[in-house]
């Protein structure tokens, strides 16, 4: 099944105004979903697959929202504030990527494209929050771009829990394929390390990288 593929994981706005207690959009069961994130997150560092966060951040002046807040969203990850810091318990490392996003989809206005075609990645596998929002977004455009998409569903919290099984249930029906944990650890020591990462990279205390 994993064959020849050459994947990234993708961990998606784990950040504290939807993970901390107390966040304007917190997704219940985010933070426990963070240890299982990092025990894909140093699976994959050890064999060499790339690990990009993403980070969504808005301008403090509000112009980049568009028509999020018409449809009751609460003001997040505002630039100047700790919305858009990533949640303590699960921070970029060395070596590993962040891409800045605006918008839902991760790939919508940003370049992790350019990055994932850099890296000659062509499997994503994806964790993080809201499953119902960015992460659904995201493997739609993935999926959309001929990316094979893996959704973790240990690893992804949903703004409610039905909403969670709804967008797992949506995403396997049409852009890509639920993937347990344990399926998900195979699939990334099994793999082939990325040549285009440095070895230095792995594990290694150090700046991360920004794809911005």
């Amino acid at each position: 099944m994993f064959d020849a593929m050459s994947p990234a994981l993708l961990i998606i706005d784990m950040q504290n105004d939807f993970v901390a207690s107390g966040a304007p959009i917190r997704c219940p069961g985010a933070t426990d979903i963070c240890g299982s994130i990092d025990e894909l997150r140093r699976t994959a560092r050890t064999a060499g697959i790339p690990v990009i966060f993403t980070q969504e951040r808005h301008r403090a002046e509000m112009v980049d929202f568009g028509l999020e807040l018409e449809y009751g969203e609460p003001l997040h990850c505002l630039e100047g504030t700790a919305g858009p810091d990533f949640y303590p318990a699960l921070t970029p490392e060395a070596g590993e990527f962040v891409v800045p996003k605006r918008r839902y989809s991760a790939f919508f206005a940003t370049d992790l494209e350019i990055l994932l075609k850099g890296l000659g990645v062509d499997t994503l596998i994806l964790t993080g929050v809201a499953t119902d929002v960015c992460v659904r977004a995201t493997a739609q455009d993935a999926q959309q771009l001929n990316y094979r998409v893996f959704v973790v569903p240990e690893c992804v919290a949903g703004t409610t829990e039905a909403r969670n099984e709804a967008a797992l249930d949506n995403i396997a029906y049409v852009f890509g394929s639920i993937l347990p944990a344990r399926e998900a650890c195979t699939l990334l020591s099994s793999t082939s390390a990325n040549p285009r990462l440095s070895k230095a990279d792995r594990g290694a205390p150090g700046a991360t990288r920004s794809a911005a």
